[in-house]
């Protein structure tokens, strides 16, 4: 399986990145380039993570979740060192710690999550970030500039913005279908039911660890109901659709890979055959960011999946008056970082065509 590739400009210099927030989308972003064709053109040069040097190569090398690095890692002198280059590493734990304009970035990825409002995204922009890109929502619209889905509305990013979101990985895992559906046959409702992987904000066992009482339960030992900012976001990246999306959010014991169940009131009548093959089309026209499949799957099956979706059809019901019901997988970790690094593309205008690789 293999992320997004690009054709680039003979003439371009590569692009300087880098990301503050070593956990699982940092690193599976950095993992995400170097195991595409943009290693040479998208340099990776800083990281800034509080946790220590070594440890941060230990967990590139080996994952549990994606594997063993395709390539040399090692520790250099306050550096990562990914095949035979330097990657500085700082270990700030306020934005204001590092100049940020010494690295000579075109951007920043902040992937920590600990950072959701415009003034807190102002404090990377006043210490040398040209740019940033934010692994999550903003709390609110106005927080950032742009909110990009890859396939949406990447072509309308305002020349000013400074501070770009690349939503959530629901979100780009719902949107483009949703659109889709909307675009046919018109969406009178949509309720959206996701069955997320853990994360690391849920303890192994019992614990003080959220003022959300739930999630103090123990993420392998029970199914925990969350709270989901989903409906907002999608009602934000499709406003024809206000007032009509309802959200929850389920974790369940697994660590990796999580799925949507949709279910729809259409605008009229559509048998399963008829909505198959418009979802087929769909993934046909998408390449790479979405896919279609009617086998018997079970999620570990899209482990390591670069699409931002993946709808399966064997499980499509309808039953008339427009009610329908579509169940949707994706990688949260990689499907999103690898739509993370689209939005780098995008966002730095590098490409003068994209192209996408169907996994194996």
């Amino acid at each position: 399986m293999t992320a997004t590739t690009g054709v680039l400009s003979a003439t371009s210099a590569p692009l300087r990145i880098a990301i503050n927030g070593y956990g699982r989308i940092g690193r599976c972003v950095l993992r995400a380039i170097h195991e595409s064709s943009l290693q040479n053109h998208i340099q990776v040069v800083a990281i800034n993570e509080p946790s220590d040097l070594a440890s941060m190569v230990y967990l590139t090398q080996f994952d549990s979740t994606h594997g063993v690095f395709p390539g040399k890692v090692e520790l250099g002198k306050e550096a990562l060192r990914i095949n035979g280059r330097d990657i500085q590493v700082s270990h700030a734990s306020e934005p204001e710690a590092i100049n940020w304009a010494e690295f000579g970035i075109d951007m920043l990825l902040e992937c920590s999550g600990r950072y959701g409002t415009r003034e807190q995204f102002e404090r990377f922009l006043k210490v040398g970030c040209p740019r940033l890109l934010v692994s999550h929502p903003g709390e609110s619209a106005d927080d950032v500039d742009y909110t990009l889905v890859y396939g949406i509305n990447e072509e309308s990013i305002p020349a000013e913005a400074r501070v770009l979101s690349n939503a959530s990985c629901t979100t780009n895992a719902s949107v483009p279908v949703l659109a889709a559906l909307h675009e046919r046959f018109g969406v009178e409702y949509a309720y959206l039911t996701t069955l997320h992987s853990v994360m690391n904000d849920q303890p192994l066992i019992d614990g003080y660890h959220h003022k959300d009482l739930r999630r103090t339960r123990s993420a392998m030992q029970s199914i925990v109901p969350v709270s989901t900012g989903l409906a907002q976001g999608v009602e934000r990246l499709l406003p024809a659709l206000g007032g009509k999306v309802q959200a929850k959010a389920i974790r369940v014991p697994i660590h990796n890979v999580s799925a949507i169940d949709l279910m729809l009131k259409l605008g009229h009548d559509v048998d399963v055959a008829t909505l198959n093959a418009m979802l087929d089309e769909l993934a046909r026209r998408s390449p790479g960011l979405i896919a279609y499949s009617d086998h018997p799957h079970a999620s570990i099956d899209f482990n390591h999946n670069p699409h931002s979706v993946i709808i399966d059809g064997s499980q499509t019901r309808t039953n008339g008056d427009g009610f329908a019901n579509v169940f949707l997988w994706f990688d949260n970790e990689w499907g999103f970082a690898n739509r993370m690094v689209d939005a780098i593309c995008a966002w730095a205008g590098i490409f003068q065509a994209a192209e996408h690789t169907e996994p194996g």
